[in-house]
């Protein structure tokens, strides 16, 4: 048979050639797209690469090929959906595809490439654009996805088709263009893109595969079989023939390599030359700039200096006067002139006493001859000067001898105080001030000072005020090294130097309560507050206040006993009220229940009796019957609500129940997990996780707009842990509250059993309800 002789070569087994003997005839359906295929509609004949490929395959298997065109995919996959063809080439495998066709290997590898003006032969790195070299390519596409998530910093202009991205490029409206080499192939052979270039390639290849029916997995084996059986040199010879672009690279032209050799030669000789000219006329200048530089060096250096030491000490902020051994000032800088208030010049030539009444001369000349044999530095006192109007100029003074050639002067150096001897006067009525402040104020005032980073602190001041609070003044505390922590009790010495030590480690404020010991051993509360404050050279000081709070702190005493007894009482009311509903549930189930089943069976006898006398009757005993169905159920119901019976069957059970009752009323799922064993717990206990859990599912059916909800109870740590959590809207947990007391309840009542209740929410991402009760210890045990 031809079939079988045509595939004979096919390493094919004898179910596959069979198939090949009952499907001799194959539709093929393709896009019309050049290069890949493309009708002479003259002769009415198909060519491309697809079209060279699939006449391979069908020669190999020993089919025959019906073709069928489409201009578009979208066409072509609908005619795969409506079994018009069995097969198509040139297709690139997507999520989508695979729920429509069976894929084969790849067979041909297409490169996205990068194209450019002919400038250059370096390759474009795609990491080094920015938005000064804009990229055109065809969007919407794969590529275009591609490039955008993996360059952020390319600057991708979208075009209609690639014959508008390189025209766009000739434009000079974008500096590349990205295409596929098939396109590039086409388009190339156009002598209006004749001057472009590839640049490089993008590393996105697109790999062309034969689609196949997907109720035909037989014909994809057969294919992926033929294609392995085609040589590599023929599908590298296809490639070259359809879709290699026909653009010479850079390089590749002889002419351009001799017009290189040329360029280069030229600009080799005009170097040289200008080199040669360079040096002649560098030796020439270097010979007559030599002979004037070592001249002007010398002079200007000498001229400098000069200027720059007359600058220096005329525009010195320091007073400075060379005075004779008579005392007679021989020269004065500006600084001097000004702070002693003497017009420019007018100081030379005069005595110091002008200025200095108390400088006789038995003192000035000591000064001299202290200054003169001085081994120690410049003399240095503080004084005050006279000025012409009559002023006085609190000032400093140093006194250094100089000896300049032959002659010997005393240097005297003026540096106004009037601003030192404010900031001290300053100073030291600040620091009166913080005294009477601190004495003053109600409580200890302290200082609390580290010199460096790492070093140990001390306290540098304690106010006076420490002998009204504690009985001890300051100075006792600072000479004896007692401090503040002397003065705390010794249980909470501890927790003292803990907070101190953080503060100091991570230089913050410091803030610490506990009790503290008077000198007549007198038991006092304190609240210590310090603000740091720390400088760049590592010091760091703590001012703070011991205030005495024994007064606000027994009346905090006093309301956290009497919560804790209004929450003893709360919980036995609690307990009281779950007795009463279960006594009062099981007086409705048994007392009412024997009721209505008495009047049940009473009904059934009038029924048995006299239903058959009267129509009317029976109908009536039937609504009664009905009637008394309903109060059954009533009952039940009261009863359930006052106190499930389910209860009695332990805590696990009860969450599993109440879990599917609100499945039944809400239907929203609801995901339970419960351990198989778990210790026995109070009937408290358990009563009161179970009302949580009630609480918990009644808001989430009114507020959170829940699709599911999941209740796990589990063992942790000797704590039984139950936690509810949904996917509704959530909340903000630190907003103010509205009218609603349910959340306030469920903590109330986690209290009451000595546990904590956790809430985790946010806008929009739900709600995590987590209640934490300690095991019973004899059930622990």
């Amino acid at each position: 048979m031809p079939a079988l002789a045509a595939s004979s070569h096919l390493p094919l087994d004898e179910s596959q050639r069979q198939w090949l003997e009952n499907h001799a005839q194959l539709r093929v359906g393709a896009v019309l797209q050049a290069p890949y295929v493309q009708l002479d509609r003259r002769l009415q004949q198909l060519s491309g690469a697809n079209v060279e490929l699939m006449n391979w395959l069908a020669r190999d298997m020993g089919v025959e090929l019906v073709w069928r065109t489409y201009d578009s995919q979208p066409e072509l996959e609908q005619a795969m959906r409506s079994g018009q063809i069995d097969l198509a080439p040139g297709l690139g495998q997507t999520p989508a595809g695979l729920r429509l066709w069976l894929f084969s290997d790849p067979y041909l590898r297409v490169s996205q490439l990068l194209v450019g003006e002919r400038e250059g032969s370096a390759a474009v790195d795609l990491e080094q654009l920015d938005a000064t070299s804009p990229v055109a390519l065809r969007q919407p596409s794969a590529v275009a996805d591609y490039l955008r998530a993996t360059y952020s910093n390319l600057d991708l202009k979208p075009m209609a088709s690639e014959r508008q991205a390189l025209q766009a490029l000739l434009a000079e409206q974008v500096r590349y263009a990205v295409l596929d080499e098939a396109q590039l192939s086409r388009l190339s052979r156009e002598q209006e893109f004749a001057g472009l270039a590839v640049v490089g390639n993008i590393g996105f290849p697109q790999l062309l595969r034969v689609a196949s029916r997907r109720d035909w997995p037989e014909l994809a084996a057969i294919i992926d079989i033929a294609l392995r059986s085609l040589p590599a040199k023929d599908l590298d010879q296809l490639h070259e023939r359809w879709l290699q672009p026909k653009y010479p690279r850079l390089g590749e032209s002889a002419g351009f390599w001799q017009n290189l050799c040329l360029l280069l030669g030229v600009l080799l000789l005009a170097a040289a030359a200008i080199i040669a000219w360079l040096r002649r006329q560098r030796r020439r200048l270097e010979r007559q700039l030599l002979d004037a530089r070592h001249a002007l060096q010398l002079r200007e250096a000498a001229e400098e200096a000069l200027r720059l030491t007359q600058f220096s000490i005329d525009h010195s902020t320091l007073g400075i006067l060379w005075v004779n051994w008579d005392s007679h000032v021989r020269y004065a800088n500006r600084a001097a002139e000004q702070m002693l208030g003497y017009a420019p010049g007018s100081l030379a030539d005069r005595p110091l006493a002008d200025f200095q009444p108390e400088l006789n001369m038995d003192r000035w000349l000591d000064l001299w001859r202290r200054a003169r044999n001085s081994d120690e530095g410049p003399l240095s006192f503080e004084t005050r000067c006279l000025r012409p109007d009559g002023s006085w100029l609190p000032a400093d003074v140093s006194l250094s001898f100089l000896r300049f050639g032959s002659s010997e002067y005393l240097v005297v150096f003026l540096s106004d105080a009037t601003e030192r001897r404010r900031a001290r006067e300053a100073l030291e009525e600040s620091e009166a001030r913080l005294k009477g402040i601190a004495s003053n104020v109600p409580g200890l005032v302290f200082r609390l000072e580290r010199p460096k980073a790492g070093a140990p602190s001390a306290f540098a001041f304690i106010g006076e005020g420490s002998e009204g609070l504690v009985g001890y003044s300051a100075s006792e505390l600072l000479d004896t090294g007692r401090g503040i922590r002397g003065l705390v009790h010794p249980e909470d010495r501890d927790g003292y130097w803990e907070s101190q030590l953080q503060a100091l480690e991570a230089d913050r404020d410091w803030h610490w309560q506990g009790r503290i010991l008077t000198r007549g051993g007198e038991l006092r509360w304190a609240d210590i507050k310090a603000s740091a404050r720390i400088f760049d050279d590592g010091r760091a000081v703590w001012d703070g206040v011991v205030w005495d709070i024994t007064a606000n702190k027994q009346i905090e005493l006093e309301l956290g006993a009497s919560r804790a007894q209004l929450r003893e009482l709360s919980a036995h009311l609690e307990s009281v009220r779950e007795e009463e509903k279960a006594r009062i549930a099981r007086e409705v189930h048994d007392e009412l229940g024997q009721v209505l089943t008495v009047l049940k069976l009473e009904t059934s006898m009038c029924e048995l009796a006299y239903a058959g006398l009267d129509a009317g009757l029976k109908e009536r005993l039937d609504s009664m019957k009905r009637l008394i169905a309903q109060l059954f159920q009533l009952v039940r119901d009261v009863a359930t609500a006052l106190r499930p019976p389910i209860l009695d069957a332990g805590i696990a059970s009860a969450i599993e129940w109440q879990a599917r009752r609100f499945e039944a009323r809400t239907q929203i799922p609801c995901l339970v997990e419960v351990p198989e064993q778990l210790p026995q717990l109070s009937d408290a206990k358990a009563v009161g996780l179970f009302r949580v859990l009630q609480e918990a599912l009644t808001n989430v059916m009114r507020h959170a707009e829940a699709h599911t909800v999941a209740v796990r109870l589990s063992e942790e740590d000797d704590m039984i842990c139950l936690r509810i959590s949904d996917d509704g809207r959530g909340f903000d947990t630190g907003a103010k509250g509205g009218g609603s007391f349910g959340l306030v309840g469920m903590r109330e009542r986690v209290l009451m059993l000595g546990g904590s209740l956790q809430i985790e929410s946010q806008p929009g991402e739900g709600t995590t309800l987590c209640v934490r009760v300690a095991l019973d210890k004899e059930k622990v045990a």
